[in-house]
């Protein structure tokens, strides 16, 4: 009798168990690119400006050091905001944690708009020596500034612009790619894949004493089969954010316009190039749910319509290069969460023409590729603009497919461009809100 009630009892044990393991809480890692603090007019975001986000993430990451490529040291690429003889950043973001003690407080290093050559971050793999060099200046500002841990963004090459192409199209281009040799990215990927394991368990080993927490961002168009060994690579993180985010933007391609962060695949386009594919990409390698994170992006990309784009707006479609730049990012075919929200219909614009003309909405029913809106160029050939963008309800969705996949979190990226002053409904980081709330 004994027996069956230990039986019981020990099935009972591990049904818990499990059933703890699958509700740990989700990760909610929120970016902030110091940068946008240096920019000049609507787009200045500061740590004060951030903070009625910070009850809603798990961890922030602070962005972005860099490398300085005559020493291999990790430095800050702001001194002057971000170090003690400056305005004291580092010392400041990480004195949030008085005020929020859950918030882990990350160094992020590398990044993605900065676009450096990833010579510099190729070159310091190949040297055990410079390796170490870089280790140690990691670990001394974690240390210094009292960081909770660091995410690197390493800036491996990226695959080259894909077109969507028919079907005979495609397996012709890929002809040519292999007697082209366009196809190579790097002619020391295999030795590069080792390297980056050594650094990587070199830096689990320096942080073990102190529990600094380490991570990566799998940057968009870095083909982790190539550059990562994902097996050998897992144990040594506590995360891996997935940016599966930018899969087509007006600067990669210029001339076709399409869904800039779909969930899942889309007929007749990149295979892979999309939230989905990312994923399972790890999880096929034995990397486990619980440490994979999708980073969900707070803006948008948009192109230039003109008269060759058709009157529907459904994507992919021929365009005219980047869109031109809103008043906040200042940059073109890149607008904030609030500056597309700006431009659909309201009832500021609704009466509005040309280029102050609201955009046609288009939203995602489906849940599985993400919102569009557009506004067709006029008589004369201009004001036409098409931009895919993330809004609360499709990160909403993305986080609810998370969740499903019971996967680590979600990432958001970033705070500067969610809508941080509350403009467009009366409520600040609807995007981060919608998301947190669906986990």
């Amino acid at each position: 009798m004994w027996c069956k009630q230990f039986a019981g009892a020990l099935l009972l044990l591990v049904a818990t168990s499990q059933y703890v393991q699958s509700q740990q809480p989700s990760k909610v890692l929120c970016y902030y690119d110091a940068a946008n603090f240096l920019i000049e007019g609507l787009g200045k975001v500061s740590l004060t400006d951030i903070d009625a986000a910070l009850p809603f993430c798990t961890h922030l990451v602070y962005g972005y050091a860099g490398i300085d490529v005559e020493t291999n040291k990790a430095v800050s690429r702001q001194p002057n905001l971000d170090l003690d003889t400056g305005k004291g950043n580092y010392r400041t973001v990480t004195q949030l944690k008085s005020k929020y003690p859950s918030l882990k407080v990350l160094l992020g290093l590398g990044g993605y708009k900065f676009s450096e050559p990833s010579i510099k971050y190729l070159t310091l793999l190949e040297s055990g020596a410079a390796r170490i060099t870089f280790i140690n200046s990691v670990y001394s500002l974690l240390k210094t500034y009292g960081f909770d841990g660091v995410d690197l963004e390493w800036q491996f090459p990226m695959n080259k612009p894909k077109k969507v192409r028919s079907t005979l199209g495609g397996v012709w281009h890929g002809f040519k790619k292999v007697f082209s040799g366009d196809s190579v990215l790097d002619e020391k990927a295999e030795e590069h894949r080792e390297e980056f394991t050594a650094l990587l368990r070199e830096l689990k080993n320096a942080f073990r004493s102190d529990g600094y927490q380490l991570g990566i961002t799998v940057l968009p168009h870095v083909n982790s089969s190539v550059f990562m060994d994902i097996p050998a690579i897992i144990n040594y993180l506590d995360f891996v954010n997935i940016a599966a985010y930018d899969q087509q933007t007006p600067t990669r391609n210029k001339k076709e316009a399409d869904h800039a962060a779909p969930l899942y695949e889309l007929s007749d386009r990149v295979p892979g190039n999309n939230v989905d594919g990312q994923v399972r990409l790890w999880l096929t390698n034995n990397a486990p749910a619980s440490k994979l994170i999708v980073s969900i992006p707070t803006f948008g990309r948009g192109w230039k319509m003109n008269g060759d784009s058709g009157i529907t707006g459904v994507p992919p479609l021929p365009a005219d290069g980047p869109s031109n730049p809103g008043p906040q990012t200042q940059t073109e075919g890149f607008y904030s969460w609030a500056e597309v929200c700006a431009m659909l219909p309201n009832p500021s614009n609704t009466a509005l023409k040309g280029a102050d003309a609201p955009l046609r909405k288009v939203g995602d029913p489906t849940k599985r590729f993400g919102s569009y809106a557009f506004r067709l160029p006029d008589s004369n050939g201009e004001h036409g603009v098409w931009v895919s963008y993330e809004d609360p309800d499709t990160a909403g969705n993305k986080a609810g497919y998370v969740k499903a996949k019971n996967l680590g979190g979600i990432a958001i990226n970033d705070l500067s461009y969610d809508d941080f002053r509350g403009s467009c409904a009366g409520e600040k980081f609807p995007i981060l809100r919608a998301a947190k709330y669906r986990l």
